[in-house]
C-alpha cells in the first residue's frame, strides 16, 4: 500500500480479529481518486480478503490539513470525485480499460462486511465508493452527488446501477441529469445514507456499528452478504429461492448450533467460523 491508502487495524472487543480503518489519503486533493489510489484500494481489498484477522472493513477519507496562515482551511471531503487531471487527453479504449479493472467493484466484491464514514463530500466517484459499500454512515456535513453530467459524462464506477437501487429510478435520474448535489439529511431521507452522526461523534458511532457486525459468524455475514446480494441480481421469485437454500445450508453448520445453544441458555456465543 502507498501513503495514499492508510489502514489502522482496531481490535476487535471480543478479541479475535481487527477492524480495517482504511483512509483515503489526499486531503490537499479532497481524497479525490487518482490512479496511485485505485490502485492501493484494489490491493488493500485483496489484502483484507486473503487476511483472515478482518472482520470488518471501514473505508473514511482523511480529514484537512490545517491551512497555511491567512489561507482558508479546505472542507472535509469523504472522497470528491475523480481526479479530473487524469482525464486529459484519454480515449475511450484506454478509459474503458481502467473503469472495468477498478477499485470501486473490488470493494463492492469483498465478502467481508464494509461501511463508508462518510464526512464532508461524497461527489462522483465518491459518491460510487460510498455506494459499493454495504452500510453508509454519514456526518451531518456530508454531501453526496453525481455532477459527471457537468463535466459532459455520467458515472463509470456502477452509480447508474447501485445509486438507483438506494434512492430509486426517479431520484437516481434527477441527480445524475441535473448534477445537483443532496445534503446529509435528504440523503438519510432517501436511502443513501444508513444513519446521521454529528462530525464529533461520527468515529464513535460508526466503530460501534463495526464492533457489532465484527461480533458475528463470519460465515453467516458471507451468506447474508451473498443471499442479500442476490435480490440486486435476481428477480423476487429467483431470489427467495437462492436465500431458502442459503437459510437451509446455515443448518449445517457449526455456529448455528452454536448460536442456537448460547440464545437459550442466555450466553454468548463463541464462533467457530471467525
Amino acid at each position: 500500500m502507498s501513503e495514499v491508502v492508510i489502514i489502522d487495524e482496531i481490535p476487535c472487543e471480543n478479541g479475535d480479529g481487527v477492524i480495517a480503518k482504511v483512509t483515503i489519503n489526499r486531503p490537499d486533493k479532497l481524497n479525490a481518486l487518482n490512479q496511485d489510489v485505485v490502485n492501493s484500494l484494489k490491493e488493500m481489498c485483496a489484502w483484507a480478503e486473503e487476511n483472515d484477522s478482518v472482520r470488518c472493513v471501514i473505508i473514511t477519507g482523511a480529514g484537512p490539513n490545517p491551512p497555511p496562515e491567512g489561507k482558508r482551511a479546505k472542507p472535509n471531503a469523504f472522497v470528491a470525485g475523480a481526479d479530473i487531471t487524469e482525464f486529459v487527453g484519454k480515449g475511450s479504449n484506454e478509459i474503458l480499460e481502467l473503469f472495468t479493472d477498478n477499485a470501486i467493484e473490488a470493494i463492492w466484491n469483498l465478502s467481508k462486511p464494509t461501511i463508508a464514514m462518510v464526512d464532508g463530500f461524497a461527489l462522483g466517484g465518491g459518491c460510487e465508493v460510498a455506494c459499493s459499500c454495504d452500510i453508509r454512515i454519514a456526518s451531518t456535513r456530508a454531501i453526496f452527488g453525481t455532477p459527471e453530467i457537468k463535466l459532459g459524462l455520467i458515472p463509470g464506477y456502477g452509480g447508474t446501477q447501485r445509486l438507483v437501487h438506494l434512492v430509486g429510478y426517479g431520484k437516481a435520474m434527477e441527480m445524475m441529469m441535473t448534477g445537483n448535489n443532496v445534503d446529509a439529511e435528504e440523503a438519510y431521507r432517501l436511502g443513501i445514507a444508513n444513519q446521521l452522526y454529528s462530525p464529533d461523534e461520527l468515529l464513535e458511532r460508526t466503530l460501534e456499528i463495526a464492533q457489532t457486525i465484527a461480533g458475528k459468524s463470519m460465515h453467516t455475514l458471507r451468506v447474508a452478504k451473498k443471499t442479500i446480494r442476490a435480490a440486486l441480481d435476481n428477480g423476487l421469485t429467483e431470489g427467495v429461492k437462492i436465500e431458502a437454500i442459503a437459510f437451509a445450508n446455515l443448518f449445517d453448520t457449526e455456529d448455528k448450533e452454536i448460536g442456537v445453544q448460547a440464545f437459550l441458555n442466555r450466553g454468548t456465543p463463541e464462533w467457530k467460523h471467525r
